[in-house]
């Protein structure tokens, strides 16, 4: 037994030597002198280094000494002053070791990977000692930035995992969303830079099931001494929750990284196809190491993950997904095998991508275009975007169908599902007006020479709008070319071209259409549209995603399609000076806002547009922009009117901004104190009622004065939430102030007659349906309602019928004593919302339930 913990020993220090050696050969001296220095910044702590800061700070790596090259990069860092620093005791120290993960040192590693590196340290530190390691590994973070290099650090406590503790979702943690599988990547990426070697290595598959029973017996036996090892615990058993949730967090990275996020989400789903028969792949790469197998090209992590997908994939008969697979291995490898310098180069990377290409049968033209993607265009970058979203979708489904094949209830707590299910919706939701980002990043530069905006009027063949050509305007290139969008409205496709960054200050414009919009006005609008709104801006956070989205940047763009004053021309035109209404402008009273565009982010991140022409285009534009605001959201961060009349431009862009600003102020300021609020408005001659509620804003014309004070009696007597009319039905006050915009809610309320319950149902829009004297279970119709919502994930699309992430919430009112409250409702079944199976293969639920 000694001899074999002995020549295992020996196996592991030259894998991992062999992992140090191919971190460093693969990156620039930068990276080189970070990776180098980092374990001696932890290991000692002094005014003149990187990451000092008053205070107990733990420093001090276990069984850790410098070696000459790192002791002489200290010194250099010092400069001429002398470094005095004590090495301390020899031995256990407060920090267990120093790990880098993922990438580093695999084939996956390129010029510009980042750095994962987990500082594991001893659980006796005091959380005033936890605090102060962290902020040192923050000034060391930025340090490292500073240098060139990003590095992100993990605070690992080395009893983390044996307590089934988990971090918080956050920039690179996964929240409550795994735990094993978080553990199977640390244990075959890892590479040891300083402090104790990975006890988990040394224990055979066959006893991983008796995993502390085997270490236990090591140390007895006196072949292993106990505190020279790392011991975060064995793998364990995987629950299928714990798929379900890291999927779910892959996908949720692959918004941002589709590429990189390809490999890892299709090795969970080939995970999820082997269960509960799962051989992870940390176990193979600890099987190769017990056989002996240390230099071979199998020990890879990255190697070893493309061939588990490969032969997932291969299994399935899945040819598309598993080509697509190879082209973002090869693009994450970095190697470009086409480019003629690179024939002279060697190496084992390039060896084993060699060999690969090989292999897939790949011929050179296909090399240039992978090796020339800095270079695609919106053509490609579209193509390709489009086929790594339809992979992920398919791996949504396949996952969805998992969790209902192993009758799921989701191990992530809500909160955490709910932020990663919104922000998969928040970028692959596709609707009417929203921009769809198609470049993430996939190419550096879609920046395009010229760009042509066509305008087709109806009656023509092509259907009536706008079409953009990335072509100067000669006809014989356009009409060789497919538009590379069309949308109805011009504000749409200028908002596509900016954001996706088609558009820059070199790009020349081109316009066909001047009955609709000229040149020079739609210079004015890229210019008001770049200059108010950034490309990039930080991702949203997880208490963003988590709330219904608000607007953060709003952009109301007047008349830049249909400009009433410009029939002013070489027209006399009588109006009072001293009633300047541009809504009910002159003798005639006419409305001098013809079209309104509203461009808008949220705080999910999503741009929208919208657009309203006609004489109630500011009525309806006002009630769109309110309704878009629940009451207790946070007032824009910008609102911006720019106005594109030819005529009386200033005027109509002050009192726009007036009344918007006006009607915002009310919507987010009215409370169920003050039901009664309205504006009267006076629009081409008559007059509206803008009514502002708690939940919502609603429009009502209004005729005369009796009609007038009608509406308004009316809407103070009830307090109602949906437009005012007169078979409105009333909702019992206390619902008001739970009505939220965006999610759909049930409030039950029982009735005093013992004839069964009321229900109230404000959908995402906060309109109403009242149905009384329910019979019959109300934990049945949570759980039908709640099975209906979940199952219609598998009408999963990025189409019109988009899946609804906001499952339904449910309340029940109850009187406590001397006033009414809603409390949540209580149900065993609300848990397990994933878990419920449709009635049918058509996913609808059947009622056990009688409404009258």
């Amino acid at each position: 037994m000694y001899l074999y913990i002995e020549t295992l020993k020996q196996r592991l220090d030259a894998i991992n030597q062999l992992r140090v050696d191919r971190a460093l050969a693969a990156m620039g001296p930068a990276f080189q002198h970070v990776y180098s220095l980092l374990p001696t910044l932890l290991h000692y702590h002094h005014p003149l280094m990187p990451g000092y800061l008053e205070g107990n700070v733990p420093h001090g790596i276990s069984f850790y000494t410098p070696d000459e090259n790192q002791q002489q990069l200290l010194q250099d860092l010092a400069g001429k002053q002398p470094l005095h620093l004590s090495t301390g005791a020899k031995g256990e120290m407060p920090i267990t070791g120093i790990y880098s993960m993922g990438s580093t040192s695999s084939v996956g590693q390129n010029s510009v990977s980042d750095l994962d590196i987990w500082v594991c340290h001893q659980s006796w530190l005091d959380n005033e000692e936890r605090l102060n390691l962290q902020r040192k590994c923050t000034l060391l973070q930025k340090w490292c930035v500073s240098m060139g290099v990003e590095v992100s650090f993990f605070l690992i406590d080395e009893n983390r995992f044996r307590h089934n503790e988990s971090g918080s979702l956050g920039a690179e943690d996964c929240g409550s969303t795994q735990h094993i599988l978080l553990l199977d990547e640390f244990y075959r990426t890892a590479v040891r830079m300083a402090g104790k070697r990975i006890l988990w290595n040394m224990v055979p598959g066959e006893e991983e099931h008796h995993y502390d029973d085997y270490v236990m017996s090591l140390y007895a036996q006196g072949v292993l001494t106990p505190n020279e090892w790392l011991d975060l615990g064995g793998l364990g058993t995987l629950s299928a929750e714990e798929y379900f949730g890291a999927s779910l967090w892959q996908l949720y990275k692959s918004i941002d990284s589709p590429y990189k996020a390809v490999l890892k989400t299709l090795l969970l789903e080939a995970y999820s196809w082997e269960y509960p028969n799962t051989q992870l792949l940390a176990m193979d790469i600890k099987q190769r190491l017990h056989d002996g197998e240390i230099v071979c090209f199998g020990l890879d992590p990255y190697c070893m993950m493309l061939e588990r997908v490969t032969r997932y994939l291969t299994s399935i008969d899945d040819l598309a997904r598993l080509d697509l697979v190879r082209r973002c291995f090869y693009l994450k490898v970095c190697e470009k095998l086409s480019s003629e310098e690179s024939h002279h180069r060697s190496g084992w990377r390039r060896e084993i991508l060699s060999q690969l290409v090989k292999e897939w049968g790949w011929d050179d033209e296909k090399l240039a275009v992978l090796d020339n993607r800095a270079q695609w265009k919106i053509e490609r970058v579209r193509e390709a975007h489009n086929e790594l979203l339809d992979a992920m979708m398919q791996s949504y489904r396949n996952l969805i169908r998992f969790a209902r094949r192993n009758n799921l209830s989701v191990s992530a707590s809500p909160q955490d599902i709910g932020v990663l299910t919104r922000k998969l919706y928040a970028a692959f939701e596709a609707l009417p007006g929203k921009v769809t980002l198609v470049n993430p990043q996939i190419s550096p530069d879609l920046s395009e020479d010229n760009l042509t905006f066509i305008h087709v009027p109806a009656g023509r063949a092509n259907r009536a709008g706008w079409y953009l050509y990335n072509q100067s305007p000669d006809m014989s290139s356009i009409i060789s070319h497919q538009p590379l969008e069309y949308n109805r409205y011009l504000n749409k496709l200028v908002a596509w071209a900016w954001f996706n960054g088609l558009m820059t200050s070199k790009t020349r414009l081109h316009i066909k259409g001047n009955e609709l919009c000229d040149l020079p006005r739609l210079q004015e609008l890229v210019n008001d549209v770049s200059h108010h709104f950034p490309l990039r801006v930080p991702a949203p956070t997880p208490k963003a995603l988590y709330s219904p989205c608000e607007i953060r940047h709003l952009a109301i763009i007047v008349n830049l399609e249909h400009d009433p004053t410009s029939a002013f021309r070489n027209q006399v035109v009588h109006f009072d000076f001293r009633k300047l209404d541009v809504f009910s402008f002159g003798q005639q009273q006419q409305c001098l806002i013809g079209s309104i565009d509203l461009l808008y982010r949220n705080s999910w991140n999503e741009v929208r547009t919208l657009h309203f022409s006609g004489e109630q285009a500011m009525i309806e534009a006002l009630k769109t922009i309110l309704g878009k605001m629940h009451q207790d959201a946070a007032p824009p961060d910008t609102v911006e009117v720019f106005c594109y009349s030819q005529h009386l431009r200033g005027l109509i862009r002050t009192r726009v901004q007036q009344l918007v600003s006006e009607c915002i102020e009310l919507r987010l300021s009215s409370t169920r104190q003050e039901p009664g609020r309205f504006k009267a408005l006076r629009m081409a001659g008559q007059t509206w009622g803008l009514f502002f509620e708690r939940m919502s804003v609603s429009v009502q014309k209004l005729e005369n004065a009796v009609e007038f004070y009608g509406a308004i009696s009316n809407n103070k007597l009830h307090g109602l939430s949906i437009k005012v009319e007169s078979n409105q039905t009333p909702l019992p006050p206390v619902v008001n102030g739970y009505a939220s915009e965006g999610i759909i809610q049930f409030f039950f309320e029982d009735t005093n007659d013992d004839r069964g319950f009321n229900i109230y149902i404000l959908d995402e829009t906060n309109r109403v349906e009242v149905y009384h004297h329910c019979e019959g279970s109300k934990e049945e119709l949570v759980r039908d309602v709640s099975r209906f919502y979940s199952s219609s994930h598998d009408r999963f699309t990025y189409g019109s019928s988009f899946i609804n992430f906001n499952l339904p919430q449910f309340y029940q009112i109850v009187n406590a004593g001397d006033r009414f409250q809603v409390i949540p409702f209580r149900s065993q079944t609300l848990t397990q919302l994933c878990a419920t199976q449709p009635d049918n293969d058509n996913g609808d639920f059947q009622p056990r339930y009688q409404m009258h």
